[in-house]
């Protein structure tokens, strides 16, 4: 299984879907994680970490194309789009008030889980 973390891109969000040390525990169960490029630096988190807590560094396109996705703000429908059939979204989704965000994860047949749901 991969795990794929982005850089969030919404104005002002300086979170990350996941630490370092989360990332360690999950390389010590045989996940292997996907970093983009810069996704933890806001948070405090510089890609040097990740690395040494046994993550990938890559590219949006590589952490995009994981089995699973971790984000924090919800995702545009054009970075959903980037999702392949059968992988799954974690993170605050708005499925109350993002019709357009909702439609493109079903139309894309990928599974969401919202988490303030």
């Amino acid at each position: 299984m991969r795990i794929g973390v982005i850089k969030e891109i919404a104005l002002g969000e300086r979170r990350v879907s996941l630490t370092p040390d989360v990332v360690k525990s999950f390389s010590a169960k045989g996940i292997q994680v996907s970093i983009e490029a810069g996704a933890g630096e806001a948070a405090g988190y510089p890609d040097s970490q990740y690395k040494a807590a046994g993550a990938e560094i890559g590219s949006a396109a590589d952490s995009w194309n994981s089995d699973v996705v971790l984000c924090v703000a919800t995702p545009s429908v054009e970075e959903i789009s980037r999702m392949r059939s059968g992988a799954v979204l974690v993170g605050f989704l708005a499925p109350l008030t993002s019709s357009k965000v909702t439609c493109a994860l079903a139309e894309g047949g990928i599974t969401s889980f919202a988490v303030e749901s």
